[in-house]
């Protein structure tokens, strides 16, 4: 019997097939996030004391690197502890629509959505 010895890592972020797709066309649509990666991380600030944000950047050498439906995401080590188990979405609607952010580690979300307290 075999058993695999590789370590599993655990995901940080998830991307949803609905925001890896997204992501592709904001790729494809801007020739400057060629050859870049999606960054998802966290900051101070917001109405809630942390926010999120995410970028196309290029990955440095303390960076998680993760792969969904061909996407690659990278989460720097600080913003890690804040998003461990976190879901990008994304919803296109009218209403509310764009990246939604589900967090497990938010106490308390601020009503744009873009905020949270750790």
């Amino acid at each position: 019997m075999e058993t695999n010895t590789t370590p599993q890592v655990e995901s940080v972020v998830n991307l949803t097939e609905s925001a890896a797709d997204q992501v592709r066309i904001l790729q494809s649509n801007d020739p400057n996030n060629a050859g870049k990666v999606l960054r998802v991380y966290v900051e101070g600030g917001g109405c809630s004391g942390m926010q999120y944000g995410m970028v196309f950047d290029e990955k440095r050498d303390d960076d998680v690197q993760l792969e969904f439906f061909g996407v690659s995401v990278l989460v720097d080590q600080f913003s890690a502890n804040y998003l461990r188990g976190t879901t990008v979405d994304f919803v296109d609607s009218l209403n509310g629509g764009g990246f939604k952010i589900s967090n497990p580690n938010a106490r308390q979300s601020c009503g744009c959505g873009k905020s949270f307290e750790a």
